[in-house]
């Protein structure tokens, strides 16, 4: 066991400081801190380091990996679950192993996700924490996830009407700083309390009826803005109405995949792993609702979201309604995808102007 424990994680969006906030509650004595920001050099070091036709969100985890043992961590943690990705924690542990670093590998995967298997590895990691303070700090973790979610859906739906610029992500970074410093669940209830305040005094010039873009996919894509060059402020600066239902939240007690099933209709009969079923299944609501438009995005080699794509594409044909399908990886171009988001923002804003004005 080290002298003292410096614990440290892969970078995923805003959910890194919930993470924190929770480790720091499990291991009150240990250096605790979140992977930095992906930029370009995480890549470049994930990608230097991984198998070639590996999914991106490897190659941005092991590349956070080697940048937080370079400050200084000893212990990792990973967590995938719900694809393949959930057995890549003993490949990037050997590759890092294979580099010359020294560490310990705490995998929250699988047959190991279960509460009563995380509860023992935290114990054997060094958590003295009695069982009702581990769940007070998973209760306070759960709600900072719950009130960062609820905006951040609003936060979508309008940031692209603001007549203030900056106003909606100001209260953003405004809740991010009060639930890092949250010590107690009343705190973090009072940052949620201030945040819808700060939320109803922000002005909006939203039109009637907005263009409105449902966005769909894998989890990391759409969690963690670096990897889909923040796709959605891109469509907010073009005056689009952005949902996504697909959050922490929804993955933590949201997702029910018998009912998904369901509601995927005619287009997909059995599960095609991960949250392709989400995919089918909330494109279709956004059809039905006369979304203007569907964004599916996925990292490269997704194979869930890839046994996805016929049934979308089925379902684009079957409703009228345009899906633009991105794919990402440690080489994609930015300017690429933005140039195509400019494109679709301008087909879906066409094809509105022509149905209102046969309607009209």
């Amino acid at each position: 066991m080290y002298n003292k424990l410096a614990i440290s994680f892969p970078h995923m969006g805003d959910y890194s400081i919930v993470f924190v906030q929770l480790l720091r509650h499990l291991f009150p004595q240990a250096r605790v801190f979140p992977g930095p920001p992906i930029t370009q050099r995480t890549v470049e070091l994930g990608s230097r380091h991984s198998p070639d036709f590996v999914c991106s969100p490897f190659k941005y985890n092991l590349g956070n990996y080697i940048e937080v043992l370079e400050q200084g961590a000893n212990v990792l943690l990973q967590t995938g679950t719900g694809c393949r990705y959930g057995y890549y924690g003993e490949l990037q542990e050997q590759i890092l192993r294979d580099l010359g670093y020294d560490f310990r590998f705490v995998c929250l995967s699988r047959q190991r996700a279960t509460p009563e298997a995380a509860c023992a590895q935290m114990r054997d990691l060094g958590c003295t924490v009695p069982a009702s303070g581990m769940l007070y700090a998973l209760a306070m973790a759960a709600e900072s996830i719950r009130i960062m979610d609820r905006y951040e859906f609003f936060m979508r739906e309008n940031m692209g009407f603001e007549t203030v610029p900056g106003s909606f992500d100001g209260v953003r970074r405004q809740l991010l700083r009060q639930i890092e410093s949250a010590d107690s669940l009343g705190e973090g209830q009072k940052a949620g309390a201030d945040c819808r305040r700060a939320a109803a005094r922000l002005t909006t010039d939203r039109p009637e009826h907005p263009l409105r873009v449902g966005l769909v996919g894998d989890l990391y894509t759409m969690m963690e803005p670096f990897s889909n060059f923040y796709v959605e402020r891109q469509l907010a600066k073009d005056g689009i109405s952005v949902s996504r239902v697909m959050n922490l939240w929804f993955l933590l007690l949201g997702k029910n995949h018998r009912r998904a099933l369901k509601n995927c209709g005619c287009y997909l009969r059995h599960t095609v792993g991960a949250n392709g079923v989400d995919s089918v299944s909330q494109s279709l609501a956004y059809a039905k609702k006369a979304y203007d438009g569907i964004i599916h995005m996925k990292s490269f080699g997704c194979i869930p979201e890839l046994n996805a794509t016929p049934a979308l594409m089925n379902l684009s044909r079957d409703w009228n309604i345009p899906i633009l399908h991105l794919s990402f990886d440690s080489h994609t171009s930015e300017t690429g995808i933005q140039t195509r988001l400019e494109a679709f923002s301008d087909m879906v804003r066409m094809k509105k102007e022509e149905k209102n004005a046969a309607n009209g």
